[in-house]
């Protein structure tokens, strides 16, 4: 189920990234590649605006949707507990500084 939806989130942001490819930051975007004003009149421009508005927000929603869904189906690899125990025991294990030998000296000359 995991890799699922890993694999629907990388599918849906390719999608997105087409989508978005496809439209013009000026407004004009798919229909005036077909001709300029005179085609977007038979195509209908503010259809085609529309339309690829709503699939932007439709992928970028089902990423959201993906990566929550991802979250919760995470394979465990340990329990919260165990994970904490480690974590103590890493830092017990540091350096005990009353155990630690005092540096030496340098000897006298005479």
């Amino acid at each position: 189920m995991y890799i699922l939806f890993i694999s629907l989130a990388i599918f849906s942001s390719v999608l997105l990234v087409l989508v978005v490819l496809a439209q013009n930051s000026k407004g004009g975007g798919l229909s005036s590649q077909f001709g300029g004003s005179g085609a977007s009149n038979l195509i209908g421009v503010k259809k085609t605006g529309d339309l690829l508005e709503r699939l932007t927000w439709g992928f970028a929603i089902a990423i959201m949707v993906f990566s929550l869904a991802t979250n919760f189906t995470t394979p465990n690899t340990g329990t919260t507990d165990e994970i904490l125990e480690k974590a103590k025991e890493q830092q017990g294990a540091g350096v005990d500084l009353k155990k630690t030998e005092q540096p030496i000296t340098p000897a006298q000359t005479k």
